[in-house]
């Protein structure tokens, strides 16, 4: 899989509110030389002070300020774009999986339409079918809500990447329930290499 380099990469030295601020100029200064969105940096600062699944305050300004550039166009919201970062940094880690495979996975599952039902009944943005909360006892969960979606999508995932042996191309198609074919991993595995390949 051909990997992009991140923008990031290079700057570590650098302090990370300087990182942060010179980061957000950049990108004010290639929409044309417009203001730093103080919005959007409150946003940020926000959700760097609640970034307990990273590994440190700079690695969190990196992600988040990274992750949200690319997903402005499908989420224009910025405190709702930093909250559901946040979010799913913190489901996936917790699952042990790599943030970018969940933001892929949700691509191709839901184009992050947290409210999205597909053909078969599966709902919210990792496309969970329902019945699982009557399996788990949980009936009254509402899986268009973003923090139980991802708990669930996230530890679904989690399960057949365990089950596949950590091949993430079975564990894959085991999530869209179409073991024997590559085609839906193709599609994640693109949508990760354009969109969501790791810094």
């Amino acid at each position: 899989m051909k990997r992009r380099p991140s923008p990031a990469r290079g700057l570590r030295p650098l302090r990370s509110v300087a990182l942060a601020v010179a980061a957000l100029a950049l990108m004010a200064g290639a929409a044309g030389a417009q203001a730093v969105d103080p919005a959007l940096r409150a946003a940020l600062k926000q959700a760097v002070e609640d970034s307990d699944s990273f590994t440190s305050r700079f690695d969190a300004e990196v992600w988040l300020l990274d992750m949200s550039a690319r997903l402005k166009a499908r989420m224009p919201d910025t405190d709702r774009r930093m909250e559901f970062l946040r979010l799913l940094h913190r489901e996936a880690k917790r699952a042990g999986l790599k943030p970018e495979w969940v933001l892929a996975v949700i691509e191709v599952e839901s184009d992050f339409n947290r409210f999205a039902i597909s053909y078969a009944g599966a709902r919210g943005l990792m496309q969970v079918m329902p019945f699982w909360l009557d399996e788990i006892g949980h009936p009254e969960d509402n899986l268009f809500n973003v923090q139980t979606n991802l708990r669930m999508g996230c530890t679904i995932l989690r399960y057949y990447l365990d089950r596949e042996d950590g091949d993430l191309t079975r564990a894959l198609a085991r999530y869209n329930g179409s073991l024997g074919s590559n085609r839906y991993p193709l599609k994640v595995f693109q949508a990760l290499n354009d969109t969501w390949y790791p810094q």
